[in-house]
Parts: C-alpha cells; structure tokens; sequence
C-alpha cells in the first residue's frame, strides 16, 4: 500500500489489548460476523491515502486473529508493561514510532470499537485535516442534549433562553473513532491532539461506545440496520 502521488503521507494504527474487563476478548469477539476489530482494519486498509496499517498488541491470539483478517496489516508486539489497565494510548503510539521506520508524516490511530468507522470517514477526515492547515484530528458527533455540572451551572446552553431543538446546532462531543496526528509532534513528545486541532464530524450514531454487553447488543443491532441494507 502507498500514498497516490501528490496526497498526504498517512500511516494508521490500531491499537489492541488483550485485557478487557467489561466483555472479555472484546477486540476479537465476533461482531455480526466479523471479529469486532477486522471492521476498524478494513477500512483503514480500503482507505487509498493510508499507506500502512499497524496493529500494536501484546497479545499472541489477537496477532494471530489480526493476521487472519490481512496479510498487509503489521503486527507491532507491543511491550506488556505498555499494556496494563492503566497504560495510556499514546505510550503505544509512541513504542510504535520509535521501533518502527515510520516515515510518513501523520498518524491515524483507530479505535476498534467503532466498527462504523468506514474508509470513506478516514479519507475525507484526513483531506479535511490538510484542507484547515491543521496538525492533528479528532473526530466528534453532534449532541442536542443539554449539560450541567456537578454545582447545578450549564455547560452549553443559557436556561433563561433554552433554544428549541431544531434551532439550536448542538455540541460537538468526542466519539472516539479515530484521531490524526503529525508524527514529528508525536516523536517531540505531544499527546495524539496537538497544535491546530481540526474536528470531523460523523454521524450520530457512532457515539456508541462498548463498554458493557447491552451497549454490544445495542450497536450490533443499529450496525445491521445501518450497514446491510
């Protein structure tokens, strides 16, 4: 795989432990027929301005599940000790570049419990990244909820003119799915958001997060309506 000429120089990881306390095995467990993590990969793989695809994992039956699903994604063994429950994402973006020849210039690190994610996200994030001059990406969804503080003060909106809801654009709230980062910044230390931060809004729906078995039967079931139409 490489970058058509004259397009950005993008690599991608997706990072995969082999512990989950809330649903066992959750990164490899089979997601509406797939395991959940090959949904994630296939659409970094068909995703034309990702270069290489990378999975950083310390455990020997995910790499082998991993390989599995491609021959083209490359297994990273990520270090034990940089995959314990408190073990953050970027001391594995970070083991990864430097162990790694990572010679394009940014970083897309993917979460496999959005398997909504699809290549056409990752492309038009990583042009919307270059389009705004920006140095990293997160992406978010749009809420119309409103939100308070443990103290009783709003977060986003004034009570004394509490907007209807067709009026009101909302709040952008993290969904997780994947963030971009320019891996110089990331090399000199900086967390995976840095610099100008560009935002890429995805649909609603993937602000499901996979935390608990229900939130699993929740998204399989919005995943089918969704996908195998």
């Amino acid at each position: 795989m490489s970058a058509p000429p004259g397009k950005p120089s993008v690599a991608a990881v997706v990072p995969l432990r082999g512990g989950s306390k809330s649903i066992p095995g959750k990164n490899i467990k089979p997601f509406c027929g797939q395991p959940l993590c090959a949904w994630t990969l296939r659409a970094l793989l068909d995703c034309e301005l990702v270069s290489r695809v990378f999975v950083s994992t310390e455990s020997e039956e995910i790499a082998a599940v991993v390989r599995s699903i491609d021959s083209r994604i490359l297994v990273h063994p990520r270090p034990v000790h940089l995959a314990a429950d408190n073990s953050t994402t970027e001391e594995a973006i970070y083991d990864l570049i430097a162990s790694r020849d990572i010679t394009e210039k940014y970083l897309v690190t993917a979460q496999a419990t959005s398997p909504q994610t699809t290549n056409q996200d990752v492309s038009a994030a990583i042009s919307h990244l270059v389009a705004k001059g920006a140095d990293s990406l997160v992406t978010c969804v749009r809420t119309r909820r409103f939100y308070w503080n443990d103290d009783a003060t709003p977060i986003n909106y004034d009570p004394a003119r509490r907007p209807l809801r067709q009026q009101w654009n909302g709040t952008l709230m993290e969904n997780g799915a994947f963030y971009i980062s320019t891996i110089e910044r990331l090399r000199a230390g900086s967390a995976r958001l840095h610099g100008k931060i560009a935002v890429y809004e995805m649909d609603e729906s993937t602000s499901i997060e996979l935390d608990e078995l229900s939130d699993w039967e929740t998204l399989e079931l919005a995943f089918r309506r969704n996908f195998f139409r």
